[in-house]
């Protein structure tokens, strides 16, 4: 009864007190508070101190560091201070040594019992809950010392059989068990009664197991935390350790306590990378309850204020620091939470989340100021803000997608159908621009004809779209004259003769009457399909459309015999007064300067008072760019299709372009495209492709893929040993080893033999054989059957 009214005493009075620090003389490695809250010691290192929890600020009391040359035992790596004696502390020392103090003491050494029973570094003191002499520790010798006080050495060990212990912890309502954490991933749980086996072990996490925490209130529930980053909840009370919750954080988790009157809740600190103190809501393990972020350095020592009061913590840090945190001071992750989202399954469907506001018919609805009156409001408990997750309900929506459109038919048959190599380039861009366009790729396909374009050879272009020989097709031309067709063509009748007529009459003329010259001299050179400036001048008159069309050759050869002249366009004869015609357009053909054996004509076509001249000059500049202009361009298409996914199209440009743009591109970045696309070859079972691929790879780590592990050892068929690689002769039998059944030579390449009986062959002799009979040709009486 007396502690019952000692607890209620203490949970009666009010804690006060805001938000505040206090600089320390030197980085905490742990803290712990007094029974009644108002004190709180800080150890370390280099530093052993008390400090009061006043209403405003932190205040000194008293250094426990006492002595000009402190010894090694107020090098603290624990503390802790006794709940139910309020005068004894209990510190664990770097040097393997446990000690308590007695604050009752009048000297100004503090120190009371030492006991240097561990070998190596202390890590973890515990007092048992209710019993005032007990004590526990765990060391790095992987052992557990249970002291009585009244005593000078311990009474029980308890050896892990294991590495390390990091972390020991008293059960609250069990009086004989404790539980104990190792660096394997290991938990164990004692019963002090029984110190040569443990009661029960588990692995709870991969790696060490740096904290444990009993649960005040709920007897069968341990929190673990470890340098997975995770944090676990184990139910006890089961046969076996069941795990109920798992908070996945950041970073290794170096501490973690119950948050007092607060079933769910749990506060953790990092041992490194994280700064800040993080309290979770372990049914909604995602995101932090609430967060505390004003350390700034690895925070080492976390406990509440009070066993019965949830509003304060305080914590220690390697910046120096002792901090009273007020939970409602803290901040709220998911009041910064995006409540939008947004997955792709595996088959492409796509899952969206929204606030039901957002998306809702009635989302205009102003909520009424009280919140919903369609209820009765007294069946509402109205909660605590501050203790409440954000309510946020969301409304799901899933688009699902046709399985056909997400087929990856395109790409085998693309695989299959492109040509990589063996061609001209032209011809290689040409028909993968075509398989790209036949399986309704057209970006595709015009990357392919624009790369074609880019990078063709401007000499010699190939155009096998080009049907020549058809009437009214306009071939490519570097510069063309017109000459008179006959001389009574400058009357008006000449011109006045109907269009078809003037069609048939074109018709029938012969391929000499069109003078295309296309000669390669360097004074005049122009190239086909050439987009370059060139300058037209007309006559006095306009012509028509109908009256100017063109015919193509029927005899190629000629059109390469034919010579540009030396002028651009022929020099204008003297005007004269109204003239019939032209004197130099009267005379004979054959008395023209331009034409001589089988060279083409020159046309001209008069009008009624003048005549027309066409011509096409040479332009001023080059109208060719070099193919190292586009390399930056072809380099960002490339990475395009690569991010979007399309790495096959990176690769087999890669591929056909070659040196033109290979040095433009980092090694890695090739070889990583190239090993995607050939994963994906073999995950379609394209073997052959991916060989292929392999072999066009000019870099060295993909060339070398299929050289690995190509030796095959056999075994001679008679005597069953392993075979030389210097012949087909068995060297212990001296038979052959790989004979054909049908044919009776030995095997010298593709060998097919029966699963059932061994005997095989020739691929071709042995299917032309089961043909005709099932059984085996070796006259074993075997059915052999080829699938």
């Amino acid at each position: 009864m007396e502690k019952m009214s000692r607890v209620t005493t203490a949970h009666s009075s009010a804690i006060s007190g805001r938000t505040m620090f206090c600089h320390l003389d030197a980085p905490a490695n742990a803290i712990s508070v007094c029974r009644d809250a108002t004190q709180v010691v800080v150890a370390g290192r280099n530093i052993f101190k008390i400090y009061a929890l006043e209403e405003e600020q932190f205040v000194e009391k008293l250094n426990l560091r006492v002595g000009r040359k402190p010894s090694l035992n107020f090098s603290c790596a624990d503390v802790m201070w006794h709940q139910m004696e309020e005068n004894l502390l209990a510190t664990a020392a770097t040097n393997g040594a446990v000690v308590t103090w007695n604050l009752g003491k009048p000297s100004r050494n503090k120190q009371d019992q030492l006991f240097t029973e561990h070998k190596r570094t202390v890590n973890k003191v515990c007092f048992h809950p209710t019993e005032v002499y007990m004590l526990l520790s765990g060391s790095q010798d992987g052992f557990m010392k249970c002291f009585d006080l009244r005593k000078k050495e311990s009474v029980s060990t308890f050896s892990g059989q294991s590495e390390s212990v990091r972390d020991v912890q008293f059960s609250i309502k069990d009086y004989f068990t404790f539980a104990a954490t190792f660096e394997n991933g290991n938990v164990q749980v004692w019963d002090i009664r029984r110190p040569d086996r443990y009661e029960r072990m588990f692995t709870a996490h991969t790696g060490p197991v740096f904290c444990c925490d009993w649960h005040p209130d709920d007897r069968g529930w341990l929190a673990t935390g470890g340098r997975d980053k995770m944090v676990k909840v184990w139910d006890m009370t089961t046969a076996r350790a069941k795990e109920i919750f798992c908070v996945q954080t950041i970073a290794s988790v170096a501490r973690v306590k119950w948050r007092p009157e607060k079933k769910f809740h749990l506060a953790t600190c990092s041992m490194m990378v994280d700064h800040n103190i993080y309290v979770w809501d372990v049914r909604r393990p995602f995101i932090p309850f609430a967060t505390f972020e004003e350390h700034k350095d690895v925070t080492t020592g976390i406990v509440w204020r009070h066993q019965h009061d949830p509003h304060f913590l305080l914590s220690g840090s390697k910046d120096s620091t002792l901090y009273q945190h007020m939970f409602k001071d803290a901040t709220r992750p998911v009041d910064k939470a995006n409540p939008e989202g947004l997955c792709f399954g595996l088959f492409g469907d796509l899952a969206f989340a929204a606030k039901e506001s957002l998306i809702s018919s009635d989302a205009n609805r102003k909520p009424y100021p009280g919140g919903d009156r369609r209820y009765p409001i007294f069946f509402f408990k109205k909660p605590d803000p501050t203790e409440q997750f954000a309510h946020v309900s969301s409304a799901l929506s899933v688009f699902e997608t046709d399985l056909d459109s997400n087929r990856m038919d395109w790409f085998v048959k693309t695989a299959q159908l492109y040509l990589l190599c063996g061609k001209p380039f032209a011809e290689l861009c040409d028909h993968n621009a075509k398989v790209a366009r036949e399986l309704k790729r057209p970006q595709v396909s015009t990357t392919w004809t624009m790369l074609r374009i880019m990078f063709s050879d401007p000499a010699n272009p190939t155009t096998p779209g080009l049907n020549h020989g058809k009437v009214g097709t306009l071939p490519l031309m570097n510069s063309f004259n017109m000459k008179d067709m006959s001389s009574g063509m400058g009357t008006e009748r000449g011109l006045e003769r109907s269009k078809g007529e003037s069609r048939q009459d074109s018709a029938h003329m012969e391929p000499g009457n069109l003078h295309i010259s296309s000669n390669n001299n360097d004074e005049n050179e122009e190239t086909e399909g050439s987009e370059g400036q060139a300058e037209y001048m007309f006559g006095d008159a306009e012509l028509d459309d109908d009256d100017l069309y063109s015919m193509e050759h029927e005899n190629q050869t000629e059109e390469q015999e034919c010579t540009l002249p030396q002028e651009a366009f022929q020099l204008r004869h003297e005007i004269m007064d109204n003239p019939s015609a032209p004197e130099h357009l009267q005379q004979d053909k054959a008395d023209s300067p331009h034409a001589s054996g089988n060279e083409a004509e020159v046309t001209f076509l008069a009008t009624i008072e003048s005549i027309s001249l066409i011509s096409i000059s040479q332009p001023l500049f080059s109208p060719q760019l070099p193919a190292s202009f586009f390399c930056p361009i072809v380099r960002e298409m490339l990475s395009y299709y690569a991010e979007q996914g399309d790495v096959q199209m990176a690769v087999s440009v890669l591929i056909v372009l070659g040196d033109r743009i290979r040095k433009e591109i980092d090694d890695l970045t090739q070889e990583h495209w190239y090993t995607s696309y050939i994963d994906l070859l073999q995950r379609f079972e394209l073997w052959n492709v991916s060989n292929e691929v392999i072999k066009l790879s000019t870099c060295s780590a993909i060339t070398c893929l299929n050289q690995a592990s190509t030796t095959l050892h056999i075994n001679c068929s008679n005597c069953k040993r392993a075979m030389s690689n210097k012949g087909w002769i068995c060297d212990r039998c001296h038979q052959c080893a790989s004979v054909c059944a049908v044919c009776h030579h030995v095997v010298k390449g593709l060998f097919v033999w029966c699963q059932g009986c061994s005997h095989g062959g020739h691929l071709e002799h042995v299917m032309n054989w089961l043909k005709s009979s099932a059984h085996c040709p070796a006259g074993c009486g075997h059915l052999c059957e080829y699938t």
